[in-house]
């Protein structure tokens, strides 16, 4: 297997990579799991999906782990570890900061007291990525976490609310000085989880190997559930930041899996006879889109008409074509064109359109000059230009941004364009100093809460970096998450993707294709649009 760069850490509360999950999932495991067979989830440590009761402001989420579940030394895993899991990610002082603020909606939780199996998670209010979030944490062994049981004195309801009066705990300072540590980071005899694997030798910016679990739990449930692998005996992870050196490593046999592959590459690698004799070659759709973002607040662009015309000047299949090398799909919007029963079919997505551009900006009040479009604001004229900004080094993103300078120049728009440095473009996107850019987001087919990107209350403070919202679509996000049927659900984010056209300010463009190789002698790949796109514990060797 070929990793993009070294684990940070195998921490599962203070990862940050997608490198470090990668293993993290190999040797950690949470409540429940998405199975990559049909992107369904599916219960993990759990018998079965939660028991969901809402009364008045609270929603309570009662679980019951596995009596087969177990960790390392053999110990059962119970309730009282998913007890020491949530204080772990609630606590101050703790690097926690990741993953703190996705459970801050669960205030307790209740253990049964004749069963250490069963517990009830007791969270504020209720939204449909709940069930979701409720089960979505690895769970950590206390015996090797908190081995001296400095936790054991606070309650999960502690960490709720205010925590500045808990900063100076002096059993909290001495706990975070032990669990802030570097052991906690690489230490293979302290990172084990109930998972099928164990980290058996770690070289620096060389390789991680893991090793099979003898008689791992998993095992023992039998074809009932597929979900829950443990089949390769180990699993070495090459670290090769270098997306040519991995290419002649896989060209040379010396990888098995190989994703991300750059769309050119991928295409000599199809047109390969003798490399498609050994490898195989796949093209799931992903769960990442790339969109465009227009600032809503600045004047020029506060008419829609005006953005709407800046829409039809998107040529989004040149996009595709050039910058994705056709591995895309259009999308009127971030519902993937995949999960059919939320897709508005009904719309169409943007495409070049010169009249129509023209005709939407006279009608926003811009007039035709030698030099370009404008229109008075503040007793003086203003010329309508665009300044586009993407990350440096995507090359898609530059490649886009190109055909749009060259297209809107046909209009009659100066379009200057700015690669910025990731850390850079992120603090803009935040503080809304930018005109348009291009960017990615990714989702899943779970969960479609939009309110972090859509609603107007998060457009100063939030992720709204747009500042798109209206009454209308304010109310949608709200109904959604109030929705308990399919069908509400799928007619609210229908309308929403309509509203998100007509206004124009996030324009989506189109949904990504992964791009991935497997050595055909393996067989149960799970391969999947979320990433890492297949399952490595499901491998089996083909007979």
């Amino acid at each position: 297997m070929r990793l993009t760069a070294e684990p940070e850490t195998l921490n599962p509360v203070s990862y940050t990579s997608a490198p470090s999950l990668q293993i993290i999932n190999l040797l950690f495991q949470s409540l429940m799991t998405v199975d990559l067979a049909d992107d369904k989830l599916k219960p993990t440590l759990v018998e079965t999906r939660p028991e969901v009761v809402q009364q008045d402001s609270l929603t309570y989420f009662t679980y019951k782990l596995r009596k087969e579940a177990q960790w390392t030394n053999g110990s059962p895993v119970t309730a009282q570890d998913v007890a020491f899991t949530l204080k772990v990610l609630k606590a101050p002082l703790l690097n926690n900061e990741r993953m703190k603020p996705q459970v801050e909606f669960i205030r307790d939780i209740r253990i049964d007291s004749t069963d250490n199996r069963k517990f009830t998670l007791v969270c504020d209010g209720f939204t449909p990525e709940m069930e979701l979030l409720t089960g979505d944490f690895f769970i950590l062994p206390a015996y090797l976490f908190d081995p001296e049981g400095a936790l054991r004195t606070f309650q999960v309801s502690d960490f709720t609310g205010d925590l500045s009066r808990l900063e100076n705990n002096e059993t909290l300072k001495n706990y975070a000085a032990h669990y802030n540590s570097a052991r906690y980071a690489h230490d293979k005899d302290v990172l084990q989880g109930s998972g099928g694997y164990v980290l058996d030798k770690w070289v620096t910016e060389q390789y991680l190997l893991l090793k099979r679990k003898t008689n791992w739990w998993g095992n023992t449930l039998g074809p009932n559930t597929p979900s829950l692998t443990a089949n390769p005996l180990q699993i070495n992870f090459q670290v090769i930041p270098d997306n040519t050196t991995a290419l002649l490593a896989l060209k040379n046999r010396q990888l098995d899996v190989l994703e991300n592959i750059p769309a050119a590459e991928f295409n000599q690698l199809k047109a390969d006879s003798s490399f498609t004799k050994i490898y195989a070659l796949y093209t799931p759709d992903s769960y990442e889109f790339a969109y465009i973002g227009i600032n809503s607040r600045l004047p020029k662009f506060s008419d829609k008409r005006t953005r709407q015309a800046i829409a039809n000047l998107l040529n989004i299949n040149s996009f595709i074509k050039v910058s994705q090398q056709s591995y895309a799909t259009p999308t009127v919007g971030p519902i993937p064109p995949t999960i059919t029963p939320y897709y508005n079919k009904k719309l169409k997505p943007y495409t070049y359109n010169l009249q129509k551009a023209t005709a939407l900006l006279q009608a926003a009040g811009w007039q035709r000059k030698a030099n370009g479009w404008y229109k008075m604001s503040n007793g003086q004229p203003q010329q309508l230009t665009i300044d586009l900004s993407y990350r440096a080094g995507n090359t898609a993103f530059e490649n886009s941004a190109l055909i749009f300078q060259q297209d809107a120049a046909k209009a009659g728009i100066p379009v200057t364009l700015q690669a910025q440095e990731s850390s850079l473009f992120g603090q803009k996107a935040k503080a809304h100093e930018f005109e348009m850019f291009f960017r990615v987001l990714s989702g899943n087919p779970f969960v479609f809460d939009f309110k972090p990107l859509f609603y107007t209350a998060y457009a100063d403070e939030g992720g709204n970096y747009t500042g798109f919202g209206t009454p209308e679509s304010d109310a949608l996000l709200d109904k959604y998450n109030e929705a308990k049927d399919e069908q509400t659900k799928a007619r609210l984010l229908k309308r929403l993707q309509e509203i998100l056209q007509d206004e124009a300010t996030f324009i989506a463009l189109y949904y990504q294709k992964d791009r991935l190789a497997v050595h055909r002698r393996f067989g149960n790949l799970k391969i999947s649009g979320l990433a890492p796109n297949y399952d490595v514990s499901a491998f089996t060797l083909k007979k």
